[in-house]
């Protein structure tokens, strides 16, 4: 088998959110191909779980889909914060709620197909008021949902937001399981 490995790279826009780079590369088994790579500097993501067992979600427009979606309250890292402090930071701007505790129940690509972004994602728990100022050009609507409500809009196809289809499957197995 053959080495692989980038031989080189060229960025072709440098956005806001993401970059844009042209790589040529060696792929494994030999074979040289030029590929495109979104560059992303790593989102967050969590759950939030009141007391009652109800999550929070917020719906906002999605311009890249054409539509609103309901989500998890996520957002970019900045470059200098940690998941967590990325994490408390969002939640107080989208829902004006702190997590007096985040538990980070997965890492993952959002689309390794074409892009580097990583996802950090938790389950925020012990919610208290923290209001913070959010985007100017972020409009959210926010709203409690019983674990039955969320699991109905996957079946109904209301909710289509990756992120947010992981995160409430590992909570509907934790419950299952008992490791609440």
């Amino acid at each position: 088998m053959s080495g692989h490995g980038r031989l080189s790279s060229r960025r072709v826009y440098e956005g806001k959110v993401l970059s844009l780079d042209l790589d040529e590369v060696l792929e494994p088994g030999g074979v040289r191909v030029t590929r495109e790579v979104v560059r992303h500097r790593g989102s967050v993501a969590a759950l939030p779980v009141m007391a009652d067992g109800s999550v929070i979600l917020v719906r906002q427009y999605r311009y890249a889909v054409g539509e609103a979606l309901w989500e998890l309250p996520a957002g970019r890292l900045d470059g200098r914060e940690t998941p967590e402090a990325g994490m408390q930071r969002e939640m107080r701007e989208e829902i004006g709620q702190a997590a007096g505790r985040l538990e980070k129940v997965a890492f993952l690509y959002t689309s390794p197909g074409f892009s580097d972004e990583a996802l950090h994602l938790f389950r925020a728990t012990e919610l208290v008021a923290d209001k913070a100022v959010g985007d100017d050009d972020e409009q959210i609507e926010i709203a409690p949902f019983t674990l039955a409500q969320a699991t109905a809009m996957i079946g109904s196809g209301e909710l289509r937001d990756g992120k947010t289809l992981i995160a409430i499957l590992l909570e509907l197995d934790r419950r299952r399981t008992g490791s609440i």
